[in-house]
């Protein structure tokens, strides 16, 4: 298929979501007596873009984003951690604030990883799949039930990943829990977004791509 200017815009968009999340989920906020990573204002908006790419472009397309978005993530990492390593000048006292705030533990990244791989797929994979079996029809109910189980792995592996050992098995409970519904709360809210985002793209790039023929092995990203 060829690249056009608005899949690129949106790609683009996918990729700073997600870099941008794992930056400032660092940060601790407290949302309705809730302890959440600041990231929660930003991450579910990868899974709704995720959505959009898939909904107007394919899973075959949407694949190669996730893949593009983990690389891209990899290539983060690997740059603050390299970083880190370079010997401080002399008269600057930021290498402890640097390292705490932009140093992962490896756990935590691995954690982070896997959790996000496997999160994307499944929502790409669930929303195509019921695009096809509803013919295209009701966008909302593809949308928020790929979210529900999309995030739900992702919460749910990334958390107990990170965490189990650390925390008691209650409070770890309640994260995931917690999580979860405020990410699929974001998506919900922001159906009316995806459905003009979806009808805007669908209109100008003239498609709307049904995985009919798709292998949806998510490793094959040459097909």
């Amino acid at each position: 298929m060829k690249v056009s200017g608005w899949f690129l815009i949106v790609t683009v968009l996918f990729v700073a979501a997600l870099i941008a999340s794992n930056i400032i989920a660092v940060k601790l906020i407290v949302v309705a007596d809730r302890v959440l990573p600041a990231a929660i204002i930003v991450f579910p908006l990868s899974y709704i873009i995720g959505d959009v790419l898939t909904e107007v472009y394919g899973y075959r397309q949407a694949r190669r984003v996730i893949w593009l978005g983990f690389l891209a993530n990899l290539f983060v990492v690997v740059a603050i951690w390299l970083g880190g390593l370079l010997p401080a000048a002399g008269f600057w006292d930021g290498q402890d604030a640097y390292e705490r705030i932009l140093g992962l533990a490896p756990r935590i990244m691995a954690a982070s990883f896997l959790a996000y791989l496997l999160g994307e797929f499944a929502n790409a994979y669930i929303l195509a799949k019921i695009k096809i079996a509803m013919a295209g029809r009701l966008l909302w109910v593809r949308t928020i039930a790929s979210t529900i189980v999309g995030q739900g792995i992702d919460s749910g592996m990334f958390i107990t990943l990170a965490f189990v050992g650390t925390i008691p098995a209650p409070v770890l409970i309640e994260l995931i829990i917690t999580q979860w519904l405020v990410k699929t709360a974001y998506e919900a809210a922001a159906t009316p977004l995806t459905y003009v985002t979806v009808g805007f793209l669908k209109r100008r790039e003239e498609i709307d791509t049904y995985d009919t023929d798709t292998r949806f092995n998510p490793l094959a990203i040459s097909d």
